[in-house]
């Protein structure tokens, strides 16, 4: 299975799971004893799950401004990052946050997967 640390990270600590390696380019401080697929033998593979709040099209932009400042605002607070680093999540710096940055990592995921997801025939439900 292909799974984010945050959702794994304690099953794999308490040995419930057996992690065969994290799709980062530097090993996840929750799990520390995971190589890196690099490291594994996958020096190709990078993939890891992201998160991120998306809005109704035709939401006003004063409420997507609302939104993303409030993210950034919960983002910043240390009991937050805390929480987050505890669990295995990765906390993404200031200048990869807001709107134009994740229409940017979108496109990108889109322009990445899509030949790989179209040659497998692969098909959302």
């Amino acid at each position: 299975m292909c799974n984010g640390v945050p959702e794994t990270g304690s099953h794999i600590q308490a040995g419930m799971l057996k992690a065969y390696a994290v799709g980062t380019v530097e090993r996840n401080p929750a799990i520390p004893n995971v190589p890196t697929s690099k490291e594994a033998g996958l020096p190709e593979f990078q993939a890891a799950p992201w998160f991120a709040l998306f809005t109704p099209k035709g939401t006003p932009q004063s409420v997507r401004d609302m939104l993303s400042d409030a993210l950034d605002k919960a983002l910043d607070d240390p009991s937050v990052r805390k929480r987050l680093l505890d669990i295995g999540g990765d906390i993404p710096p200031k200048a990869t946050r807001g709107q134009q940055p994740l229409a940017v990592l979108v496109k990108s995921e889109i322009a990445r997967w899509m030949p790989i997801m179209t040659a497998a025939h692969a098909k959302g439900e």
